[in-house]
């Protein structure tokens, strides 16, 4: 199988396949897909979650089949699988789904930043890197959404200004070029109508600091949002679940344990990295790989020190 390079493109077409973790119906997901189709230059595939599964990083279901159910969107082969970002890619590049693998999957437009350590719990991210892990070319894609900041469709503007870094990896895939030990995380700033244009950047040690407060039950409190800020003009938290299930998470609570919710403290920011420029109005575009790399000092540590536990009695 040729995994990069012209022979990687197929038919006249590149074929770019779509995930996210929002879910197929998610304003990002359809946006991206709308902008692609309205190029003519690509076949779209989709192969999303039926619902969101925001910040359930790398995750796979392994222990059930899983659906996937044909849905409907303009220009675009669609369906939607019950499984995680990851689950979703995967089975997007099997051929067991489709009849042959896609040249690029991007995973997005997410609801919020993906940026620092937050790469880490992400599905988007975590929905490129499983195409990365199998050698097709890939990117990740958030929007620093700010609820009641910009209109839904803003999220056109902001996938319009990924076309130029779309194409561009077409082209270095036709071209040979395209580099194969990484992938690419890209994250735009809330005012995407006047960001300040493309910035190279690293991944960064930001992070959104989180606490747990003890409630009474389970619609006490505000709610964590996907894009890891607290929505505080709703004291519900909604969920997936039915009554039925609520109901019965109570009672178990009331019965067996306490009940915790998740609550954001406070933004720390590393200067000089994604985040940052992010902030400063920038569309960062960030490489970055499956495996971590360990600091040389920490790697010099450890081969003094394990040999001299290894020996001791």
């Amino acid at each position: 199988m040729e995994l990069n390079g012209e022979a990687r493109i197929s038919g006249e077409r590149p074929i770019i396949m779509v995930t996210n973790d929002d879910g197929i119906d998610a304003h990002g997901l359809r946006a991206l897909v709308c902008v692609l189709v309205s190029t003519n230059l690509y076949d779209v595939r989709v192969c999303a979650p039926d619902s969101e599964k925001s910040a359930v990083s790398h995750s796979i279901i392994w222990n059930r089949p899983l659906t996937a159910q044909r849905v409907e969107i303009d220009g675009a082969e669609a369906y939607a699988v019950s499984g995680t970002p990851a689950d979703c890619t995967g089975l997007g590049l099997s051929e067991a789904l489709f009849p042959s693998l896609p040249d690029l999957v991007l995973s997005g437009i997410n609801v919020g930043n993906n940026c620092g350590y937050n790469i880490v719990y992400s599905g988007t991210v975590a929905g490129a890197r499983e195409a990365f892990v199998y050698d097709v070319p890939s990117a990740s894609i958030s929007y620093d959404w700010k609820r009641g900041d910009i209109n839904i469709n803003d999220f056109i503007l902001a996938a319009q200004a990924c076309l130029p870094i779309i194409n561009g990896i077409i082209s270095a895939i036709k071209n040979k070029t395209h580099p194969t030990n990484c992938f690419l995380n890209i994250d735009l700033p809330t005012d995407i109508a006047n960001h300040k244009g493309y910035k190279l950047t690293t991944q960064g040690k930001s992070l959104h600091k989180m606490g747990w407060r003890q409630v009474d039950n389970e619609a006490q409190g505000a709610k964590m949002l996907s894009t890891m800020s607290m929505e505080t003009d709703s004291g519900v938290v909604s969920d997936n679940n039915n009554n039925n299930n609520n109901n019965a998470t109570s009672a178990h609570h009331s019965q067996d344990g306490r009940l915790f919710n998740r609550e954001l403290k406070t933004v720390v920011v590393e200067e000089g990295t994604d985040l940052h420029f992010l902030h400063e109005g920038y569309i960062t575009v960030t490489p970055i790989r499956a495996l971590s790399q360990v600091d040389v000092d920490c790697q010099n540590y450890y081969k003094e020190w394990l040999p001299k536990i290894a020996n001791q009695p």
